[in-house]
C-alpha cells in the first residue's frame, strides 16, 4: 500500500472535514478482517501500518501462561522463552504472520474504506443541513417527470413529490420552480431523504409567515387553518398587540401579501378571518363571505343552527358545500345552515 494514501487522507480531512484518524482506525479493522477472511481466522491479530513507507505488518498475538489451555489463544511461559527469555507469564506474544501477497488485499480495501467512509460522512453533512428542515418550506426544481411522480432537485439533494401529496392547479414541468413543505427529513443508506409536499396546510402557514413579519415577530397569531389544497384555505388570525387589525396586516397594502401566497399556490383562494373566544362570532367569521342574519350554539352538543339570508344560503354553503365544510373544520363545530325564511314561517 503506498505511502501516498496518507497524504490523501490529509487531503480529505482538510476538505471533507473527514478525521484521518477516524478513517485509519477504520482501516484498521477492514485490514483485520479482510486477513482473516483470506489467510484463515486468527483468535487474536492486530495490524499495524507504518505510515511513512505505507507497509502493513499482521501479527498474531498468544497470551503467555502457565498450563495452556487453548493453543490458538495461549502459549506456556517455557515456549516462549525460547523465543525471548524476558517473557513472563501474563505477557503477549506478538508474532508477525504477514502473508507475502497481502498489501494487494491491502490496498484494495484501503480504497474501499476510504470510499466508502467519503460516501458516509457526504451523507452526514446532508442530513446535518436537512436536519432542521422539517415542518419548514423549501424552494424545489422540477428535473423530471416519471409517471405520476415528481423528481425535485432541492438545494444539492433530490426528493420525488409523490402523486397523493401534489396539487391539480400545479403545472409541473422540468425547470419549473415552486415551493414545498417538508414534512420529513431521515437519513438512509441511500442519503437524505426529504419527504415533501404540495397539499399539506403547513405549506399555506410557513407561506404567511415568509410574506407577513408580524406573524413571525408574535404580533399576529394563526389560530386556525385549514385547506382543500389547489381550491381554497381558511386562516383564522388573531393580534397579540392592541390596535393592529390581524386580517388586513395579512392581506397587505393593495392586498400585496396574501395576492404572493395565492400565487405561489397557483391561484387557490384564501378566507383570512379574525379569531374569536367567542363561538358565535367565529362561527360567524368563519363563514364568510357569506353574512349571518343569527346564531344559536349548544355549546354541549358543540354545534350550531346558523340564519343566513335567503340570497346568501348558497354563498355559506358554497360550491359542492365547500364553504360550510370548510368553516365546520376551521371552528371544530357542527354547523346547521338555514334560510331566514324558514326562520320566519315558524
Amino acid at each position: 500500500m503506498s505511502a501516498e494514501l496518507f497524504v490523501l487522507l490529509d487531503e480529505i480531512e482538510k476538505e471533507k472535514g473527514i478525521s484521518r484518524d477516524i478513517v485509519l482506525d477504520v482501516l484498521n479493522g477492514a485490514l483485520l478482517s479482510a486477513y482473516k477472511k483470506n489467510f484463515g481466522a486468527v483468535q487474536d491479530a492486530k495490524v499495524l501500518i507504518d505510515e511513512e513507507t505505507g507497509e502493513i505488518k499482521v501479527y498474531a498475538r498468544k497470551n503467555i501462561v502457565e498450563v495452556v489451555e487453548n493453543r490458538e489463544a495461549e502459549i506456556s511461559v517455557e515456549d516462549a522463552k525460547q523465543i525471548n527469555p524476558n517473557y513472563e507469564v501474563g505477557d503477549v506474544l506478538e508474532r508477525e504472520v504477514t502473508p507475502s501477497s497481502f498489501g494487494r488485499i491491502a490496498a484494495q480495501t484501503a480504497r474501499q474504506v476510504v470510499l466508502q467512509r467519503i460516501r458516509e460522512a457526504e451523507r452526514e453533512k446532508a442530513f446535518d443541513e436537512f436536519s432542521n428542515r422539517a415542518n419548514d418550506i423549501m424552494t424545489a426544481t422540477v428535473r423530471k417527470i416519471d409517471r405520476r411522480n415528481i423528481m425535485l432537485e432541492i438545494g444539492d439533494t433530490e426528493s420525488v413529490l409523490m402523486p397523493n401529496e401534489q396539487v391539480k392547479n400545479d403545472n409541473y414541468k422540468p425547470g419549473e420552480k415552486f415551493k414545498v413543505f417538508v414534512v420529513e427529513v431521515a437519513n438512509s443508506v441511500k442519503g437524505v431523504h426529504l419527504m415533501v409536499s404540495r397539499s399539506h396546510p403547513g405549506l399555506v402557514r410557513r407561506l404567511f409567515e415568509l410574506e407577513v413579519p408580524e406573524i413571525k415577530n408574535g404580533t399576529i397569531e394563526i389560530k386556525g387553518l385549514t385547506r382543500e389544497p389547489g381550491s381554497r384555505s381558511k386562516l383564522a388570525v388573531m393580534s397579540t398587540v392592541e390596535g393592529v387589525d390581524p386580517v388586513g396586516t395579512c392581506i397587505g397594502p393593495k392586498g400585496m401579501r396574501v395576492q404572493a401566497v395565492i400565487d405561489e399556490l397557483r391561484g387557490e383562494k384564501i378566507d383570512i378571518i379574525k379569531y374569536s373566544d367567542n363561538p358565535a362570532e367565529y362561527i360567524t367569521q368563519a363563514l364568510s363571505p357569506a353574512k349571518v342574519v343569527s346564531i344559536a350554539v349548544d355549546e354541549e352538543k358543540k354545534s350550531c343552527s346558523v340564519i343566513v339570508p335567503e340570497d346568501q344560503l348558497s354563498l355559506a354553503i358554497g360550491k359542492e358545500g365547500q364553504n360550510a365544510r370548510l368553516a365546520a373544520r376551521l371552528t371544530g363545530w357542527k354547523i346547521d345552515l338555514k334560510p331566514e325564511s324558514s326562520e320566519k314561517a315558524e
